[in-house]
């Protein structure tokens, strides 16, 4: 009876695998293309999040303020600035297409500063240069900014200069 029983199964496996690799084989004969080797997946690099446009904001580009002089810097930065520094008690700071108002600061060193603690702009003006720092991060903007005439060799338009020359 094992015997039989034994027969019955080796017969049954038989068929199916008879089925099994005529129905594969057909699979193969109509498909042109082998089958692909299953990859696992390697995880998608993460990507930088662009920040969304708000056209509003991009819009808001301060123009030039009308008379402004321009002050060429370093690396090839510049800023333009409208206002008298022998005299204004502000002047007016055009940079990144922003403008910036900024108050006179005393000093004891003869240099004028002009600065806007609410916006962190610092404008410091020696007679041979001027240099433009942001309070927010601690970094100077821009550096060796010039005018035309201070190019030429002129010194800068500053107060103690005026006051030098009327003495």
């Amino acid at each position: 009876m094992k015997k039989l029983m034994i027969a019955a199964v080796i017969g049954a496996l038989s068929t199916t695998m008879l089925t099994v690799a005529t129905d594969a084989s057909a699979q193969t004969a109509t498909t042109k293309k082998p089958a692909a080797k299953a990859v696992a997946k390697r995880p998608q690099p993460k990507r930088l999040l662009k920040r969304k446009v708000n056209p509003a904001k991009e819009a808001a580009v301060d123009p030039v303020p009308e008379g402004a002089e321009k002050w060429s810097c370093n690396e090839g930065l510049a800023f333009d600035l409208k206002g008298d520094m022998k005299r204004d008690q502000i002047v007016t700071v055009h940079w990144a297409n922003k403008n910036y108002n900024l108050p006179r600061e005393a000093t004891t060193t003869g240099a004028d500063r002009f600065h806007d603690a609410a916006s962190g702009m610092d404008l410091v003006v020696i007679p041979t240069k001027a240099m433009l720092f942001s309070d927010k991060d601690s970094s100077r903007l821009a550096d060796e900014c010039k005018t035309a005439a201070m190019i030429q060799g002129a010194p800068a338009p500053t107060q103690s200069n005026a006051i030098n020359k009327t003495n």
